[in-house]
């Protein structure tokens, strides 16, 4: 049995449109930025990023791909190509002989150590700096109401 579909109103609809169109937009910018200025996929900077920032440069692989919502084969193929470029490398598991840990190399943290700097610039010059402190927190309440939202919806 189908349910009739909960049609968004116009306004809904014009909220929406705006979000998906910015962040879009924003990401499309700021991809082509650090691709530019490191030579680094945003996918490379996503996982280099999470790897120094959250786990020391060394995380359990699914842990990896939980944090960044990706699929397993997505980060699988993901590090493979960054494990051919150097940037990091996969250790076994010693507690877990399934499990892996995925470990930024020394060239890794150097390429994460030089985009840092140049994309936080972009972030603040493209998003950042066109919001006041008191838009900026109503989107970080909004961001995290939609996020808890969200974890208490089925996937």
């Amino acid at each position: 049995m189908n349910a009739t579909p909960r049609w968004l109103t116009t306004e809904q609809q014009a909220a929406w449109d705006s979000f998906i169109h910015m962040q879009e937009k924003l990401i499309g910018r700021l991809s082509r930025r650090v691709q530019a200025d490191s030579g680094m996929s945003a996918s490379d900077y996503i996982v280099l990023a999470k790897l120094t920032e959250t786990g020391g440069g060394r995380m359990r692989f699914m842990d990896l791909a939980k944090l960044v919502e990706w699929e397993k084969s997505r980060m699988s193929h993901q590090v493979g190509r960054m494990t051919k470029r150097g940037l990091v490398t996969k250790e076994d598991c010693p507690d877990d002989g399934r499990g892996a840990f995925i470990v930024a190399t020394a060239a890794g943290h150097q390429a994460i150590e030089e985009a840092a700097p140049v994309h936080v610039e972009q972030v603040r010059r493209l998003f950042i700096d066109a919001l006041t402190p008191e838009e900026l927190d109503a989107l970080a309440r909004i961001s995290n109401r939609v996020l808890a939202h969200m974890e208490k919806q089925p996937d």
